[in-house]
């Protein structure tokens, strides 16, 4: 009897999705725009490119050293690259092809260059990735978010700035965390709807 009782109490519950939607609360949306935001600014942050810099920079300056001027120009050479690695990977975008296989190219202002496969794409699909304002933004503020990052890597700042002075400690600490700041509200403000080399297309 308590089985049956149960049963027919459950089939009386309303179904979750014939539930009415709750509404949210003000403090509710923005949090949610929160997470949303943060997701956004964790997909666009240049992460490969700052740990290969995190991996040899120690090795490239000696610690921060730097003992000859050939080390300088090897850490200048290593910041350049990876500088230009964030600018092109924010360039990059990604698609399926008819086999369901994840294919990568590089948006240009005629369209989507695919790299890693000799397919070819029809005008009007090569018209959905072309180049825009908002990429080549998002792809300097990358610049800028690695820099910023480098700025906080100590082998970087003792290799460049031995003996800062006290005026020269304050900009070194203050302007890459207005960078940090400048560059998150932007990315969160201006998302790009881009899923390049590193941000891969979900399954669905």
């Amino acid at each position: 009897m308590d089985v049956r009782t149960n049963l027919r109490q459950q089939q009386q519950l309303p179904l979750l999705e014939n539930a009415p939607k709750a509404q949210k609360t003000p403090a509710q949306k923005a949090i949610r725009k929160t997470f949303k935001g943060t997701a956004h600014l964790a997909r666009l942050l240049p992460t490969g490119s700052v740990l290969t810099f995190q991996i040899l920079s120690p090795i490239l300056t000696h610690q921060g050293r730097c003992p000859t001027h050939a080390s300088r120009v090897i850490t200048l050479g290593l910041l350049a690259l990876c500088g230009v690695s964030c600018f092109i990977l924010r360039l990059t975008d990604s698609f399926r092809d008819e086999r369901g296989k994840v294919r990568y190219g590089l948006a240009t202002f005629r369209g989507l260059w695919v790299i890693d496969t000799s397919l070819k794409l029809t005008p009007e699909e090569k018209a959905q990735y072309q180049l825009k304002f908002i990429d080549l933004f998002h792809a300097f503020a990358s610049i800028l978010v690695f820099a910023a990052i480098a700025l906080f890597d100590k082998n970087v700042v003792n290799c460049f700035f031995p003996t800062p002075s006290e005026e020269a400690k304050e900009l070194l600490m203050r302007v890459p965390i207005g960078i940090g700041i400048a560059c998150s509200i932007l990315f969160v403000l201006f998302p790009s709807k881009r899923h390049g080399i590193g941000c891969p297309l979900s399954k669905h």
